[in-house]
């Protein structure tokens, strides 16, 4: 046994651990206020800072002990406060900032409460639906997203050949998948011409994504409805897939379904997390890859086992795989409109 090999993953473990506390941390700054309270208020005291939020006291004083030994908080041993940094605070306490993101942890929240869950189907039919997941994974997925959508699609729709043009003049999208309805809502702000209707099969989501568009002002303009991806109506411009269809049981069917339903000269955007199409360097390379293949195994694929055809392409399919998909299900124009770190945008025509 080499010792040191052992020495180094421990210490790399060490760091897996502190990274989920950190988060966790982060998730209860947001969730409590106390981000919000420190945010532009200069250096604070654990006391100041649990009068503000009314808080347990002691229970502020660990919660910041906690993030300055993570390096989100600045501490001052003279002083005895804490400190939010400007930069940090785009991170954790601007619900409007491109870089929010302290709310989107809560799917942490869902993958460990639902561990139970995960490891009975991975050593069972691979099957859990979306559904049956706790709340916290609805939750989080809206505000894991919602941030990048809000930043990404303006460049997203004017990537795609011709198709601003369009919902300027009045078009009509269907969002599928829609979940709480987050990019429905931006796309309602960024095209106020046009008509958009938002699809899930998760009745809960829907009901939520009618409230986000009446909270938006964005309501005489979208719709949502409980609709699974082969059983909406209508025909449409644009036909969205925002980090849904790797979920979905049959993605070839639902692609073929959309392509159905789309106006002539019509549009489907797909939008999937970043992957290399090779595995040895999407392992190697991608730095988001452990996340997204961790999601995969608990979420992802079990759901799309949990559906019929049960296809299970995966949260890391990429490129190439998602093109394979689409060729079959007789869309045979299909680009590579953009990329982030974390998706990939893809142009789907006939």
């Amino acid at each position: 046994m080499d010792e040191a090999k052992l020495d180094a993953f421990m210490g790399q473990l060490a760091g897996y651990m502190t990274g989920a506390t950190v988060c966790l941390g982060i998730w209860l700054g947001d969730r409590l206020g106390l981000f919000q309270a420190l945010n532009g208020g200069g250096p604070t005291t654990a006391d100041q800072l649990a009068e503000r939020t009314n808080c347990h006291p002691r229970l502020v004083r660990e919660w910041l002990n906690s993030q300055a030994a993570g390096k989100v908080l600045t501490y001052d041993g003279a002083t005895d406060t804490y400190e939010l940094s400007p930069e940090v605070a785009l991170a954790v306490a601007d619900e409007d900032s491109p870089a929010f993101t302290a709310r989107g942890l809560s799917v942490l929240n869902s993958l460990f409460i639902d561990a139970e869950k995960a490891a009975d189907t991975i050593r069972g039919t691979g099957a859990l639906s979306w559904v049956d997941h706790d709340h916290h994974l609805f939750d989080g997925t809206e505000w894991f997203f919602r941030t990048g959508y809000r930043e990404g699609l303006p460049v997203w729709i004017d990537a795609l050949d011709g198709v601003s043009d369009v919902l300027h003049a009045g078009g009509t999208i269907a969002d599928v998948g829609c979940g709480h309805g987050a990019a429905v809502v931006v796309l309602a702000d960024l095209y106020p011409e046009a008509t958009l209707t938002g699809f899930d099969f998760h009745a809960p989501s829907v009901e939520t994504a009618k409230e986000r568009a009446v909270e938006a002002g964005v309501s005489d303009r979208a719709s949502f409805r409980q609709a699974d991806a082969q059983g909406y109506d209508g025909s449409y411009d644009l036909i969205c897939f925002f980090d849904c269809l790797h979920d979905m049981g049959d993605p070839v069917g639902i692609l073929r379904y959309a392509k159905e339903h789309l106006n002539p000269g019509g549009t489907i955007l797909l939008v999937e997390p970043f992957a290399l199409d090779d595995l040895a360097s999407n392992i190697a390379d991608n730095p988001m890859a452990a996340i997204f293949y961790t999601a995969s195994a608990t979420i992802c694929t079990p759901n799309s086992q949990s559906q019929e055809v049960g296809l299970g392409i995966g949260t890391q399919a990429g490129a190439a795989r998602l093109r394979e998909v689409a060729n079959e299900a007789g869309l045979t124009h299909v680009r590579t409109a953009d990329q982030t770190p974390f998706n990939l945008i893809l142009e789907v025509r006939p």
